[in-house]
């Protein structure tokens, strides 16, 4: 009978790795015994067989799921459970019998491994090299034994020196120093026995604990031991000294968790959340329950989980909230698209009771809104980005100058005189303008008087505005709002608390701030005006703003110093995530180096870098193929993207191709749907990919925030990846010539780190300039692809 506790019962990192690769059938069996496991522990029909003690309050268990589905479990206290393996088949038992369960020294973690099963793909070290087999070379570090003086003479050294052994691929690296950085200490015997990368491969195919692998693929990779302690190791280090005996602890420990709450254990044994997204890394999980004193900021390269880790913050910020209906906690990004996905996620991690209490909309929305709402505000028609420029254009026309075109005016506009709040002629003139070159007196002058017809073409009629005016406007309503509301509460404080009725009423303002905090995904593409706006939103305090981007993302010219606008993110709470979760090493290598070279911001006043950012996920390499002209390369495309289909079966939803403009898109999707191919493709729009079984194609712009099975990059050609009309500014503006360099390399970063399993890169004439020197030597030629027979075998997508 039930004693009427529930059961607690965690499932660790590795077992749902386990449940990940299994079938339905089997995934339900699991969800069903965890299920029954909660509700009645002292159950018989559970059947949980002891095995054998764990440290000093821990006791594994064997339990039959279902058939001949079985787990390994670790009870530590009375009614709490952690499911550490599952395993199939007939040796099932005997496969969880003999696996080592151990605490990580640096993590505390629980982690396990397959000593066997490590073993037998690792093969012993040779005495001696196998007659006709060549012998390996030793590194520097492990010289051959110098020759000796010798009473034989030299004929007789050579008869005595042994021949060269392989030698360990971690043999530099004592045990000490391995476990030191993380190595789980039961894998060291095998470790010393791997001589090559393939042996190494196989190791690591066996679900090794995290940390472990993290390390042994960095000092694989060449990353020195001190810096694989900086960026590996003190991440996952556990915040206090850790016992190799306190079971309990460890188990209790975040590192060891899936998750921590019941409701997410059991979506943990579904498909339906990846798992990436549910565990947090032991950095990420502190992030997102930190308390800082004021702002907080997470930078970090594609893929690193900064959305994740903004997700689980708004999980941490609302479960500290008092009872309610209110929405106190706002979630925003750039763009509606992605506010829907933000909406979604979250509510697939927290359900109703957590999206009730979040404000999730996009910052151009929330802006809308506050413009809209406002007695005195008068909102015209937006218009968008083309139309704008035609009114630049029009603008000049009207003013005869034409000095100036329409892009630099419409960034002067937004990055300087909206930024920095000019009103007036004489404020512009004292503006900073800085990394945008030198702009003298009368030039100003000239620009204000452009600025001044463009405002007056805008104001009709018809009567049209600009998202940018719009958040202007919201970031100044905001502003008198929260200065009325200071106001109200230092008259209050001074009065000794007395309601203040007679005042508020006449005053139709609110006393409290719209919010209490504030989470900010895609930071890097938010504008001033926008920061302005979100800074009079939440009063300054503890936990008040908490933002996450990457400037290396940077898809717009929205660069903002967040300190001078209020938003003040010092020492530990300004952090960095360097593991990406969803590229393989070797499509991040090839992305890593189309930034290369460029300084970038880290959303304030200092520089960021890509220092320590890796994965730990291997695949393809990347593939690059070069045409004659833009025909011949739509046409390759097609042909690989309908092998890739027919040969390997990825849906063609799963693929997506890049172009360097939106004719580009209109073309490629014409020579898809036309014969021989008749590959279905949709556009990449605003809102999104649509919800149908096609290849995606979008402009570089249209990519930022989604992700595919297989990418290709097409158009990656010179005058076009940068686009030519950049030139203009090489020598005339450097300043603004190297922005629209980095703007350029950042946009094809976004895009190349889109992809998950494949990267392929195309182009017509000459390649870019981004591309890696070995791009076009290594580079096929796309006329091969249009041969009857297809593309040639072994086109690198297995």
């Amino acid at each position: 009978m039930s004693n009427g506790v529930r059961t607690q019962v965690a499932v660790t990192p590795q077992a749902n790795e386990d449940i990940r690769r299994l079938d339905a059938a089997t995934k339900n069996a699991v969800g069903d015994f965890v299920r029954r496991l909660r509700a009645d522990r002292s159950n018989r029909a559970l059947r949980l067989t002891f095995l054998r003690e764990a440290g000093g309050n821990g006791r594994l268990f064997l339990a039959a799921l279902d058939g001949s589905r079985m787990g390994l479990l670790l009870e530590t206290e009375e009614n709490r459970f952690s499911l550490l393996a599952v395993r199939v088949g007939p040796a099932a038992r005997d496969e969880l019998a003999r696996l080592t369960v151990e605490i990580n020294a640096v993590s505390g973690g629980l982690e396990l491994v397959d000593q066997s099963e490590v073993s037998a793909n690792v093969v012993a070290m040779p005495t001696r090299p196998e007659p006709g087999s060549e012998p390996g070379t030793a590194p520097e570090e492990f010289p051959a034994a110098e020759a000796t003086d010798s009473p034989l003479g030299t004929e007789a050294t050579s008869e005595t020196t042994p021949a060269a052994l392989p030698v360990p691929l971690f043999a530099r690296y004592g045990d000490e120093e391995l476990v030191g950085l993380g190595v789980i200490a039961s894998l060291l015997p095998v470790l010393r026995r791997i001589t090559d990368s393939r042996q190494l491969e196989t190791v690591l195919g066996h679900n090794l604990p995290g940390l472990t692998r993290e390390v042994l693929l960095a000092l694989h990779d060449g990353m020195e031991p001190r810096d694989v302690r900086r960026f590996i190791t003190d991440q996952w280090r556990a915040e206090e000294e850790v016992d190799p005996q306190d079971w309990a602890r460890a188990a209790r420990r975040p590192v060891s968790q899936v998750s921590t709450e019941d409701s997410a254990v059991l979506d943990a044994l579904g498909d339906s959340f990846d798992a990436w997204r549910l565990f947090l890394h032991p950095e990420q999980h502190r992030l997102a329950i930190a308390s800082f004193k004021g702002s907080a900021k997470v930078t970090g390269g594609p893929g690193t989980g900064k959305t994740v880790v903004a997700l689980h913050r708004v999980r941490h910020l609302v479960a500290q909230l008092p009872p309610g209906q209110t929405r106190p906690v706002l979630l925003t990004t750039y763009n509606t698209n992605l506010a829907a996905d933000l909406r979604e996620r979250l509510h697939r991690l927290g359900g109703d009771a957590l999206v009730h209490r979040v404000d999730v909309k996009s910052v151009d929305q929330l802006a809308r809104e506050v413009v809209e709402q406002h007695p005195s505000s008068v909102l015209g028609t937006p218009i968008g980005d083309e139309e704008a420029m035609a009114l630049w254009h029009r603008a000049c026309a009207e003013a005869g100058v034409f000095d100036y075109d329409a892009d630099f005016l419409d960034s002067e506009f937004k990055h300087v005189i909206l930024a920095q709040g000019c009103g007036t002629a004489r404020m512009y003139l004292r503006a900073e303008r800085r990394g945008r070159g030198v702009l003298q007196r009368p030039d100003r002058s000239r620009v204000w008087e452009l600025v001044q017809t463009y405002r007056a073409l805008l104001d009709g009629p018809p009567r049209r505005t600009t998202y940018a005016l719009i958040a202007d406007e919201a970031a100044r309503i905001e502003e008198r709002r929260m200065a009325k509301a200071a106001e109200q509460a230092r008259y209050k404080e001074e009065h000794g608390g007395l309601d203040l009725i007679h005042r508020e009423g006449g005053s139709g303002m609110w006393l409290k701030p719209r919010y209490q905090h504030i989470v900010v995904d895609e930071a890097q593409d938010l504008s001033a005006s926008h920061w302005r706006m979100l800074r009079a939103m939440v009063a300054p305090g503890p936990n008040d703003i908490f933002l996450v981007g990457d400037a290396h993302q940077r898809i717009y010219s929205h660069q903002v110093v967040l300190g001078r606008l209020g938003i003040s993110t010092p020492g530990r709470a300004s952090r960095r995530l360097t593991l990406n979760y969803r590229t393989t090493r070797e499509i991040l290598g090839s992305a890593h180096g189309l930034v290369h070279g460029e300084s970038f911001d880290d959303l304030d006043d200092g520089p960021d870098t890509l220092d320590g950012y890796r994965s730990v996920l291997t695949g393809l390499a990347p593939q690059y193929w070069r045409a004659p002209d833009w025909e011949t390369e739509m046409r390759a495309i097609a042909a690989l993207l309908k092998e890739r289909h027919e040969r390997y079966g990825t849906p063609y939803a799963a693929m997506a191709v890049s172009v360097p403009d939106k004719a580009s898109v209109t073309q490629l999707a014409y020579t898809l749907a036309c014969k021989p191919f008749l590959i279905p493709a949709s556009e990449i729009g605003r809102e999104g990919p649509r919800d149908t079984d096609s290849v995606r194609i979008g402009t570089m712009h249209r990519f930022k925030g989604l992700e595919f099975q297989r990418v290709f990059l097409a158009g990656v050609s010179e005058g076009l990846v940068p686009h030519q009309r950049i030139e203009a500014f090489r020598l005339s503006s450097p300043d603004r010539y190297r922005q629209e360099e980095r703007r350029a390399r950042s946009l094809l970063f976004v895009a190349a780190t889109r992809a998950r399993d494949e990267l392929v890169v195309t182009w017509h004439g000459r390649a870019s300039r981004y591309l890696p020197q070995h791009a076009d030597r290594d580079a096929g030629r796309a006329t091969s692809l249009l041969t009857d027979d297809g593309p040639p075998s072994g086109s690198n997508a297995a």
